[in-house]
């Protein structure tokens, strides 16, 4: 038995040896040996340089930003500082598996920070504005073509608009908005749903937060150690909310920060700018300066934040650290270096000074309103002279709604007041009848042309136009249109309808038709204008601008009324509420609206930044005429750059743009008007140094210069002045002598006349003032126009000559100093973190001008007697201070004129120089009476808390034609 027991188990192993298996279980076999004994090596002998390459280390270096330094006026008092704050932040931590679990947790996120308040920041430069649409919130059309470049994944902006019409530059922001949601690069945000499965609808507002998150996080795709900021500086209550929720929001963060913080932003906003995340375009030059410059980085957007950059952003710390290939972190050096605080800048700026003449400008604007005001209707004739313009308080009531005192959407709300809803539903009830009459109109087969129709349809038929041609809308292609089509040709001219443009639109394709709901791809002319009419119908119910239309239709009937706009002012917290004025608003008629709304206006309860009416805006320069240092540069009205800086307010900023007084322009550094009868010195210059005249040389006025047509009118005309030596004509500001001196620098010694002598003669004593080119000043300035045409106009501050407030401060500056032109300067001083001082700035001069001293003397006692015995003395009479100065009017044919002061002060050694404009501020008299005030405070005849309790201060009642 045994024997056979090995007789069947050798039989057994010879077939198993015999077997192709056997053969192939021994190379598996071995094969599995091998590989244990790999695995063995790589993990117990080789384990710990197995796993280093297999993570494949990288150093990455991270910095850490200094502290910027601070802001100083002149004295000492802080500006701009630090303040620490907490900003949400976000990590790719690998948490989420696909887009759907990674936007149900930023959703959750989006809706905590929606309910405290909280603005989502990022880089996907889109938005939407006040009637719904996207728009493209690039600042230039360059970062534009930038943002599209990183939007379509391109290495180059030169790659947009390729001939395969892949990556248009045209392509509107609703479309890459679109893209985002559900595109092929998009973020799946119409597949969310909720935990039970049903579809989640969003609106557009929370689905550009969620891009905005989605879309930034995407530039740090490849460095998961880098976090993404969300939001800014919130709330102790969002802390909380988050804090609470975090294990519902995996890789959000709360991280310590700074934020800047601005003192008495208003005054000094247009000063000092503010801070903002690194822009593409400003990397490059930043990192010319410093390489350690990341996109990443919050730095000086405008203003001195920016100009003075290098100096405030302090150096940065740096730490070395070990990432995977995946980003994640896994080792920290020990070699850190700690972040240096940058340097803080003190201003030449004085405060008290800034702050108070900011708001004698916002008195005088407001005496000035008070003063045209009027409780009826005016007529052409009553306005055509542009010195005494009036203004029907149906226009300021108006302004209620049109410059968004009022929000149209807060009177449509459910839980609006009786007064709101009493406005809103006669609104309703016209806007239903005007879109009857628009629909009607443009599907009529005998439409009216533009200018038969009534002004009110005119203007909606022109809005209509105006919307289908915004860019952000661009159903009509504006640069298709061909200007010689004779059906473009007639519509712009008003002799055809929208209707049979929009036709001729569509016939020779300037209407973008794939832009409408147009089903058949066979559809004919009639189908795409039908597309056209309910595309834009359908937009107008929701369109801010439309119904402000309609509201400037509504007041002129008195459908809505001035009362009831005044209730509204209440009703909407603009005013605060106070029981006897709502009382007596809801007792009386519309007299009383208007005393009301002149009250408030004297009161400063609603400011003329609010009305935007002519004049509300204005600036004011004071420079120390012995250094060239800018004591005050003041432009009304102004802004709060807290609420721009570090993360922009969304809201605010659309607010900002859409206010019709343009508070976001600089009225003392941008805005470029005609100088008037303030550049008739540098004339009185040019005349005796040239030898066209001497200090006791005469020229007649007659009234009416004719030596060239068409005549020039002296601004006494039909009267005339007669004889007038040149401070005579100074004094007077006699258009006719200068008109003259003029025309004798443009003709040379054999009596030839020519334009362009005169031209360059003007042009070179304008040069050595200094106005060929902007101020000196650290802060953006719109470069000066020289004149190139009429010299004899152009000698009178006519012409084509433009100037800004600050360029004409620097050349009246030359006269009080006699000759040194600085390149003025806003900076005092540099200093570091613990005071020490770094530098120590004195502004340079440019140039001196080398004229006789004769000269400045006619030229100086010509410009005291402007103030002592000429058209301003009714207005300096009482002033403590003897000063000089030129009044400046230029005019305008459809609005208010220009007025413009300039001038210096104590007249026998001058200190300070005091320059003032006020666009369509009527009459010189209202600049100089500004400057006057500014002169009272300066030398402390009046205090500033007499101006800060003061209202509005009585408009000139001298008028001065120069």
């Amino acid at each position: 038995m045994f024997r056979d027991l090995i007789e069947i188990t050798q039989e057994f192993f010879k077939k198993i040896l015999s077997s192709r298996l056997f053969a192939l279980g021994v190379i598996f076999l071995c094969m599995f040996a091998a590989l244990v004994g790999k695995l063995f090596d790589l993990q117990i002998i080789h384990g710990e340089e197995t796993l280093n390459k297999y993570i494949q280390m990288t150093l990455r270096t991270v910095y850490t930003p200094g502290t910027r330094g601070n802001i100083l006026d002149r004295n000492g008092k802080v500006l701009a500082y630090n303040e620490l704050a907490y900003s949400v932040t976000i990590q790719d931590v690998g948490a989420y598996k696909n887009n759907a679990q990674r936007n149900a947790m930023l959703l959750r996120l989006v809706n905590i920070l929606d309910k405290h308040g909280e603005t989502v920041e990022g880089k996907f430069e889109v938005g939407i504005d006040q009637n719904g649409d996207m728009m493209f919130t690039s600042s230039s059309e360059a970062a534009k073509k930038r943002f599209l470049r990183d939007f379509y994944g391109l290495t180059s902006t030169n790659k947009l608009d390729d001939a395969q019409g892949k990556y248009p530059s045209n392509i509107t922001a609703r479309e890459v908005f679109e893209e985002k949601v559900s595109g092929k690069t998009g973020y799946d945000l119409d597949k969310m749903k909720d935990e039970k499965g049903n579809p989640i609808v969003l609106d557009d507002e929370t689905l550009l937060k969620l891009i905005n998150i989605r879309y930034t996080m995407s530039f740090t795709e490849y460095q998961k150690y880098e976090t993404t900021t969300v939001a800014s500086n919130i709330s102790d209550e969002t802390m909380a909310d988050i804090s609470e929720h975090m294990a519902d929001l995996q890789g959000v963060n709360i991280e310590e920060s700074t934020i800047r913080i601005y003192n008495d932003s208003v005054y000094f906003a247009p000063i000092i700018g503010y801070t903002g995340k690194v822009q593409e375009d400003q990397l490059d030059e930043l990192q010319k300066h410093d390489e350690n410059y990341r996109l990443t980085d919050v730095v000086g957007r405008i203003g001195i934040e920016s100009s003075m950059e290098y100096e405030l952003q302090g150096k940065k710390g740096v730490k070395n650290m070990y990432v995977d290939n995946k980003g994640r972190i896994l080792k920290v050096e020990d070699d850190a270096t700690e972040p240096v605080a940058g340097n803080d800048i003190s201003l030449t700026i004085d405060w008290e000074l800034q702050v108070g003449i900011y708001n004698i400008i916002e008195q005088q604007l407001a005496g000035i309103l008070t003063n045209k005001l009027v409780n009826r209707e005016v007529t052409e004739a009553e306005n055509k002279d542009s010195s005494k313009k009036l203004i029907p308080v149906k226009d300021a009531y108006f302004q209620l709604v049109n410059n968004n005192v009022l929000s149209l959407k807060d009177m449509a709300d459910e839980d609006a007041s009786e007064i709101e809803k009493s406005i809103h539903s006669k609104f309703l009830s016209a806007r239903g009848q005007i879109l009857s009459d628009i629909r009607n109109q443009l599907q009529s087969e005998n439409p009216t042309p533009m200018n038969e129709l009534p002004e009110d349809m005119k203007a909606y038929m022109q809005y209509l136009y105006t919307y289908l041609s915004n860019p952000n809308v661009a159903v009509i292609l504006v640069d298709e249109i061909d200007s010689t089509n004779p059906d473009a040709q007639a519509f712009k001219n008003g002799t055809s309808s929208l209707r049979e443009f929009l036709y001729a639109g569509i016939a020779n394709s300037w209407i973008d038709t794939t832009k409408l709901n147009i089903s058949s791809k066979y559809s004919n002319a009639d189908d795409s204008f039908q597309a056209v009419v309910d595309y834009v119908m359908e937009r107008l119910l929701d369109n801010t601008e439309f119904s402000k239309k309609i509201y400037r239709y509504l007041v002129n009937q008195e459908v809505v009324t001035g009362r009831e706009l005044c209730l509204a002012l209440y009703a909407q917290g603009v005013l605060p509420y106070d029981e006897q004025q709502v009382r007596m608003l809801t007792e009386n008629g519309n007299n009383y609206a208007f005393s009301f709304l002149i009250d408030r206006i004297s009161n400063l309860d609603i400011t003329p930044a609010q009305l935007a009416l002519d004049p509300c805006t204005a600036g004011a320069t004071v420079v120390d005429v012995k250094t060239g240092e800018v004591l005050a540069l003041v432009t009304y009205p102004s802004y709060d750059n807290n609420l721009l800086s570090g993360t922009v307010d969304a809201a605010y900023y659309n607010r900002l743009n859409e206010d019709l007084s343009l508070p976001l322009y600089n009225n003392a550094t941008q805005v470029l008007k005609a100088p008037g009868s303030t550049f008739k010195p540098i004339m009185a210059v040019a005349a005796l140094e040239e030898g066209a005249i001497s200090t006791t040389d005469t020229i007649n006025c007659t009234g009416e210069y004719d030596e060239i047509f068409p005549p020039i009118k002296c601004w006494i005309h039909p009267g005339r002045h007669g004889e007038l030596n040149l401070m005579g004509a100074i004094q007077n500001s006699c258009n006719f002598f200068f008109a003259d001196v003029a025309h004798q620098l443009s003709t040379d010694e054999n009596g030839v006349y020519s334009t362009e002598r005169g031209v360059n003669i003007i042009r070179k004593y304008a040069t050595m003032f200094g106005l060929d080119h902007t101020s000196g000043i650290e802060i953006s300035e719109n470069a000066p126009s020289l004149t190139t045409e009429a010299p004899e106009r152009s000698a009178m501050g006519q012409g084509n000559n433009s100037y800004t407030n600050v360029q004409l401060a620097r050349y009246v500056t030359a006269i009080a100093n006699r000759g040194d032109v600085f390149e003025l300067s806003l900076i005092n001083k540099i200093s570091s973190s613990d005071g020490t001082l770094v530098k120590g700035y004195t502004p340079n001069i440019s140039n001196h001008i080398d004229v006789a001293d004769s000269t400045w003397n006619v030229v100086q006692d010509g410009m005291r007697a402007v103030v002592k015995d000429g058209s301003a003395k009714a207005i300096f009479k009482d002033l403590e201070v003897d000063i000089a100065g030129k009044t400046g009017t230029a005019q305008e044919n459809t609005r208010a004129n220009h007025g413009f002061f300039i001038s210096y002060g104590p007249y026998t050694d001058p200190e300070i120089s005091v320059t003032v404009n006020i666009p369509y501020g009527y009459t010189a008299s209202n600049a100089a009476t500004i400057a006057k005030n500014i002169y009272r405070l300066y030398y402390k005849y009046t205090d500033l808390d007499y101006i800060l309790n003061t209202g509005a201060l009585d408009a000139s009642d001298v008028v001065i034609r120069d």
